[in-house]
């Protein structure tokens, strides 16, 4: 069968369509978003407070005081030193402990392909799948 030029043409453009559909349809060459993601994680991360020797000095000063008053002589030194270095400790375990705290996570698949971590103070209203956009430096739902 010979193919006269209309029908050749035909084909050409007919396949010509085709090709480009089927790129433009193609997700991999689709235009991303940089700023477009979506949830894939939540984290609760518990953020363990650090000493500035305030809480040390202050435990220290207050078992040196109430070990003095235990005992006599010889015993009164050494529960002087006991409790002043047993409140340094305690002094120094509960500032640690009031300075914790809670950070939640939102972690974000990013289209491009990378992951962002985002932080907040409280729980967030974020839920995995969301579709999230980043605009100003803040995440909101798309």
């Amino acid at each position: 069968m010979k193919l006269n030029r209309c029908m050749l043409s035909a084909v050409i453009t007919t396949g010509v369509i085709g090709l480009a559909t089927a790129l433009w349809a193609d997700p991999a060459h689709a235009k991303k978003c940089p700023e477009c993601g979506v949830v894939s994680e939540l984290k609760t991360v518990k953020k363990e407070g650090e000493g500035s020797g305030v809480g040390a000095i202050a435990g220290g000063v207050v078992g040196g005081v109430l070990g003095h008053q235990v005992g006599g002589g010889r015993g009164k030194d050494v529960a002087t030193v006991a409790g002043a270095a047993g409140g340094a400790y305690v002094g120094h375990q509960m500032e640690k402990k009031s300075k914790t705290k809670t950070e939640y996570q939102v972690l974000v698949k990013m289209e491009e392909g990378n992951t962002r971590t985002f932080t907040f103070g409280s729980e967030s209203q974020f839920r995995v799948g969301d579709k999230v956009k980043i605009v100003n430096g803040k995440l909101q739902r798309q």
